[in-house]
């Protein structure tokens, strides 16, 4: 007869609480990535993930006292000169905040690259706490 060890039991029980965080974590995503306020959730279908083809709308707010301002541009794409990047243009205080759409829908900036938001409003505002009341000095794209 085999006898069950202590090592084996609590093996087993922490193989068994690995499974149920993991599907706990996994329930848990979709309503945080809904959840992040007032005009965050444009461009997320019902399972929170981004939807790539939606464009979100136009925004015109001031945001920690600087003034965001975000439209669909049809003209230039991404690096075009004078045109929208990403289909979007995105201003701080009048100044253009290059903006980019992430093939899963996601939106970054040259301001926080690495952070990817899930409307260019969100970018633009995450960018205003990243400048910290500093100027937005323009993109030169060559």
């Amino acid at each position: 007869m085999s006898r069950l060890t202590r090592r084996q039991a609590l093996g087993a029980a922490a193989g068994v609480a690995a499974v149920v965080a993991a599907t706990g974590a996994a329930q848990a995503l979709p309503a945080r990535t809904e959840g992040h306020g007032a005009g965050h959730g444009a461009g997320h279908n019902s399972t929170g993930s981004a939807a790539a083809t939606a464009t979100p709308g136009s925004f015109n707010e001031v945001y920690l006292g600087r003034r965001i301002q975000g439209t669909p541009s049809h003209g230039g794409g991404h690096h075009g000169h004078g045109g929208g990047h990403g289909g979007y243009t995105v201003l701080v205080d009048g100044k253009e905040l290059h903006v980019m759409q992430n093939a899963d829908g996601t939106w970054i900036s040259v301001i926080n690259h690495y952070e990817p938001h899930p409307t260019p409003r969100a970018v633009a505002r995450a960018a205003v706490v990243e400048l910290q009341g500093a100027a937005l000095v323009p993109l030169a794209l060559s």
